[in-house]
């Protein structure tokens, strides 16, 4: 009988790692979602030292450290600290929850907010762990189906709105009554039973949201980044979001990148640098691995019913052109919690399969071999 996954309501932190089947997973938050180059280089170093030599890159822009042995835990969150990759205590760590659009410059109204905001982030009443901030105050939103419950964005009318993850329209603020305006809300999610929800859309699917908080309409989202060349850099793919500490350091080392900058869909910019052709990550826009995501699996994660990169990869060019799948360890649906056009989900080493849903959605197959997996998606 398949075993029912554990959700554990929270995101694993570097004060607060969290097991898995190869060793703890110790999450480091950038600031402005980037690294400069001498920290993505120590990070680098520490997962090789410390870890297994792989690091995730998460769909909140955050690079996770994994197989860290328990025993060397308090050593490295020491390098850590040292490098000015670690917060004071575990709360702060777990209050600095904000995606912040790539597409920032120096001196810009997203750089001014982010230092406003994180300067007001203890003002604000105990939130649910896995609630967030995104700041996708670039000239265009971007990060529209990034995990976030709090939105700063551009207005059509306006110069910024804060919007409520899940409404369609924000209220107006300016850079100085941002977090005030932050904390009302956040405050009436709280006073109207939001944290039973656990996240804002969640919560607005049985409660009104306030006009107060509506009115003001975000701007049309921008094209996506690709593989390739852009203004601020090279963008480079991870293939499953898993990259190799070794060809990460290699590629940074040989480049004149001057730093890292982290996005939630498994691309990174090695900023002021040309693009190389580089086999561990992916070089060429619409490459089909990125739009196949899959978790760890089996025997990696210790809530996995089934191995799952592996049968990714087989799969990533057969699936129709322009089409998402998602393979799962289990119902959690960790590495990708929107919906697929295709998902399949771990289950004492078969697979349940769900079209157009999430992995916890009702299937409408289940118990399905390597073999039976490619005669469903040829339907």
């Amino acid at each position: 009988m398949t075993a029912t996954p554990t959700v554990k309501g929270w995101c694993p932190g570097a004060h607060r790692p969290m097991m898995s089947g190869d060793g703890l997973i110790v999450r480091v938050r950038p600031h402005m979602s980037r690294f400069d180059r001498t920290q993505a280089l120590t990070l680098c170093h520490l997962s090789q030292t410390y870890g297994n030599g792989i690091i995730d890159l998460t769909s909140r822009a955050n690079l996770q450290l994994r197989g860290v042995r328990a025993a060397g835990h308090p050593d490295l969150l020491e390098a850590l600290m040292a490098a000015g990759l670690l917060d004071a205590t575990p709360a702060q760590e777990a209050r600095r929850n904000i995606l912040t659009t790539p597409q920032w410059g120096q001196d810009d109204l997203t750089a001014w907010l982010y230092k406003v905001l994180l300067a007001s982030l203890a003002t604000l009443p105990d939130l649910p762990a896995k609630m967030g901030i995104a700041l996708d105050t670039g000239a265009q939103p971007l990060l529209a189906k990034a995990s976030a419950d709090f939105r700063f964005e551009r207005g059509q009318e306006v110069g910024l709105i804060l919007r409520a993850d899940g409404a369609d329209t924000g209220v107006a603020v300016t850079e100085d009554t941002a977090p005030e305006m932050l904390r009302a809300l956040a405050l009436w999610f709280v006073d109207t039973g939001g944290a039973r929800a656990g996240r804002m859309a969640r919560h607005l699917a049985t409660q009104d949201l306030p006009t107060r908080f509506q009115g003001a309409r975000p701007r049309a989202p921008g094209a996506m980044l690709q593989p390739g060349v852009h203004a601020i850099g090279a963008v480079y793919g991870v293939p499953f979001g898993a990259i190799d500490a070794a060809a990460l350091a290699h590629l940074i080392s040989e480049g004149a990148g001057t730093g890292l900058r982290l996005t939630p869909w498994r691309l990174f910019v090695l900023e002021g640098a040309a693009p190389q052709r580089v086999e561990a990550f992916v070089c060429d826009p619409g490459d089909a691995t990125l739009r196949v995501h899959a978790c760890p699996g089996l025997p990696k994660c210790s809530q996995g019913q089934a191995e799952t990169r592996a049968l990714a990869l087989s799969l990533s060019g057969k699936m129709p052109t322009g089409q998402t799948l998602h393979v799962s360890g289990c119902a959690k649906g960790c590495a990708h919690p929107g919906s697929a056009d295709l998902t399949l989900v771990g289950a004492d080493g078969y697979f349940d399969l769900v079209r157009n849903g999430t992995a916890w959605d009702a299937p409408s197959v289940r118990g399905l071999s390597r073999d039976d997996i490619a005669k469903e998606i040829a339907r």
